[in-house]
């Protein structure tokens, strides 16, 4: 079946859909996206991920073409279109196609900003077998530049990242500067020492995960000590356990890095309790 995608306002079948090729986003990287879970048909933490495109747009002062209820409205429209009852919605805000390639921003009021959504149809997504024996990562030096927290399309590096991982025999990366722990190539990294959960603090230098914060206020209340500062990855291969979040991965048990094994190389319960409590408390949650 032709999935249906949303483009400037159409719903279309994907083999008619087009974008023009003076984009910004093909030629300049100059765009914003969200990527967000559908479980039994319901978006999952859809509010939390509209905050950070408004603040994603804002930074590059790309004007947020659509409302709330907008965008609530074309996601679902798409979910039902597609029949998904697991899966992703993928959406994308580029500073649009001006009619020709130029450094310079072209005026918001005669170039209107492109947008584009689909789905990814994805059975069984919280029953992931990864979740289960865990996930092995690798560190790479993180040379991405200096405005992560702004969820960009520029992402070649983090897909060089998953294929150096890949070559390497393992499942992801984790990005090292200055000899600290960022996050991974697509996720939020954290290691557990006792009763710590230890991750990063919001930065410049990471994405403001909207399930790490979902994670982190949960642990919380799980009565589990957050501790929110960097590590490195000597500390984490010492750690009692690891885990990454992401919003299509959720909470992912990591038992390998740099080919040292944490603990006895299976998940943790820290790692699989977190997991549990997210997923619950999401189903409850979503819309």
């Amino acid at each position: 079946m032709t999935r249906t995608v949303y483009v400037n306002g159409e719903f279309l079948p994907e083999d008619q859909a087009k974008i023009s090729i003076f984009d910004r986003a093909f030629l300049m990287s100059d765009g914003v996206y969200e990527v967000t879970s559908v479980l039994d048909g319901k978006l999952i933490a859809f509010d939390g991920h509209l905050k950070r495109l408004e603040r994603s747009l804002s930074e590059l002062e790309i004007r947020n073409p659509l409302t709330e209820d907008e965008w609530l409205s074309i996601h679902r429209q798409l979910v039902e279109a597609n029949g998904i009852t697991d899966g992703l919605v993928y959406l994308q805000v580029t500073r649009g196609a001006p009619g020709d390639r130029d450094f310079a921003w072209p005026d918001p009021e005669t170039c209107p900003p492109t947008v584009v959504l689909f789905t990814q149809n994805k059975p069984g997504l919280a029953e992931s077998p990864a979740a289960k024996i865990g996930m092995k990562v690798i560190s790479i030096p993180d040379i991405r530049w200096g405005r992560r927290d702004i969820k960009t399309v520029q992402l070649l590096y983090p897909s060089m990242g998953k294929m150096m991982a890949k070559k390497a025999g393992a499942d992801d990366a984790w990005l090292v500067e200055d000899g600290l722990v960022t996050e991974g190539t697509s996720n939020n990294a954290y290691i557990v020492k006792g009763n710590q959960i230890i991750t990063r603090q919001l930065s410049n230098d990471i994405l403001h995960g909207i399930t790490r914060a979902a994670v982190l206020t949960l642990a919380r209340e799980a009565q589990m000590e957050v501790v929110e500062r960097p590590f490195t990855i000597a500390e984490a291969q010492q750690a009692d356990e690891a885990f990454i979040s992401s919003a299509s991965a959720f909470v992912m048990p990591v038992v390998e890095i740099d080919g040292a094994a944490l603990g006895d190389g299976k998940p943790g319960k820290v790692s699989a309790r977190m997991r549990e409590i997210y997923l619950d408390e999401m189903r409850k949650t979503a819309i």
